[in-house]
């Protein structure tokens, strides 16, 4: 692990020490826990950017994909 310092604001801090005591966890865990949720939330966004950038992009011939996609897919998996 790396070690760092950070600067909280007296309420962060004490609802961050109060919730480790509730929780049983080191308030460093906390953070962490936190940390791992605002990257997550971020590769989430990350990856509807990139799926929304694509909508449109690409045409076919067939006017049923909406009704009859699973018979599509089907036959894209099997040839």
């Amino acid at each position: 692990m790396v070690r760092t310092q950070i600067q909280l604001t007296e309420e962060q801090a004490n609802g961050l020490k109060d919730l480790s005591t509730r929780r049983g966890v080191s308030m460093a865990e906390l953070v962490r826990e936190g940390v791992a949720k605002i990257l997550q939330e971020n590769d989430e966004e990350e990856k509807w950017r990139r799926a929304s950038a694509i909508i449109g992009r690409f045409s076919g011939t067939s006017d049923d994909v909406a009704v009859n996609h699973d018979a599509y897919l089907e036959e894209a998996y099997l040839s």
